[in-house]
C-alpha cells in the first residue's frame, strides 16, 4: 500500500477548525432542519435554583503568560535548534526544512514556510523557479543569500497557525539580528507581518530601519511572495520595482 504515512489528525482538526473560523463561520448546522425558536419538552426544562443575596463570585484573573524558552544565543546553535526536537514544529510528524545560504550573506530573505509543492525545501515547485529569476535580475543566486522561513515546516492549512505567530516571529526577528544582514526582504504578508507589524500593501514603498543588538541596522524591504506574483502577474511591475529599492537601499 505504500509508505506508512502518520497523520497527525489533531493538528490537522485545529488547522480546519482555524480556516473555518477565519471564514466567518460561528456555529455549527446539520444535515437534518432544526426548529431552533420551538419550546423545549417539559421533561427537559431543568428548574433553576432561587436566587442567592450571596455576592456574585469575582470572575478568575488570567492566568499569567508563560514566558518562551530562552533563544539559542549564537547562528550555529539557532540554525541547528530550528530543525531539532525542540523546534515549535517538531511536533507536525513532517520533516523540517533548514535555512539556506551563507548565514553571514549581506543579503537575507524570509518568507512564510515551504510550498504545497515542493515542502522538502524552501522556495521549490514552480514559486522557487521565479524566486531563481528575480534573483538572477539583480545579479544575485542562492548560493549567496541567506534565505529563511518563518515555518521550518508547511502548516497543514498552508498558513501560520494563529497560537504560533507571536512566538514565530520572535524566533524570526531573533534570527535576523544574529545574522545582522545589510538588506533583509520580507516575502508575503506573514514575514511582513512578523518583522515590520504591517502587511506587505501597508509597508511596501519605503525602506524600514531593523536594528541589531550589535548597535547596527538592516534595511528592511517588503514585496509580494513568489506565489502570489504567480497568480497575479500584473504585480511584477511592483515587485520589479521592490527589488530596485533592495539593491539600491544600502551602500
Amino acid at each position: 500500500m505504500g509508505a506508512d504515512l502518520t497523520i497527525d489528525w489533531r493538528q490537522a482538526a485545529a488547522s480546519a477548525m482555524e480556516w473555518w473560523r477565519d471564514a466567518g463561520v460561528d456555529v455549527l448546522v446539520g444535515d437534518e432542519p432544526f426548529d431552533w425558536l420551538a419550546p423545549e419538552p417539559a421533561d427537559q426544562v431543568v428548574a433553576l435554583p432561587p436566587p442567592s443575596h450571596a455576592p456574585a463570585a469575582a470572575p478568575a484573573a488570567p492566568a499569567p503568560a508563560i514566558p518562551g524558552e530562552t533563544l539559542p544565543g549564537t547562528m550555529a546553535e539557532l540554525l541547528a535548534w530550528r530543525i531539532g526536537a525542540s523546534a515549535p514544529e517538531a511536533g507536525w510528524n513532517t520533516a523540517l526544512v533548514p535555512a539556506t545560504g551563507p548565514a553571514d550573506a549581506d543579503l537575507m530573505i524570509l518568507i512564510d514556510c515551504p510550498e504545497r509543492d515542493a515542502a522538502d525545501s524552501l522556495l521549490g515547485g514552480a514559486a522557487g523557479r521565479l524566486f531563481d529569476r528575480m534573483l538572477a535580475a539583480i545579479g544575485r543566486s542562492r548560493a549567496d543569500v541567506h534565505l529563511a522561513s518563518l515555518c521550518a515546516a508547511r502548516p497543514a492549512a498552508g498558513r501560520l497557525p494563529r497560537d504560533m505567530e507571536a512566538r514565530l516571529a520572535e524566533i524570526a526577528r531573533h534570527h535576523v539580528g544574529l545574522a545582522a544582514p545589510k538588506r533583509l526582504l520580507v516575502m508575503g504578508d506573514a514575514a511582513s507581518r512578523a518583522i515590520l507589524s504591517a502587511n506587505v500593501i501597508e509597508a511596501r514603498g519605503r525602506l524600514h530601519p531593523f536594528n541589531h543588538k550589535a548597535d547596527t541596522q538592516s534595511q528592511v524591504v517588503a514585496s509580494f511572495h513568489p506565489r502570489m506574483l504567480l497568480e497575479r502577474p500584473v504585480l511584477k511591475a511592483e515587485a520589479w520595482r521592490d527589488l530596485q529599492m533592495l539593491m539600491g537601499g544600502s551602500k
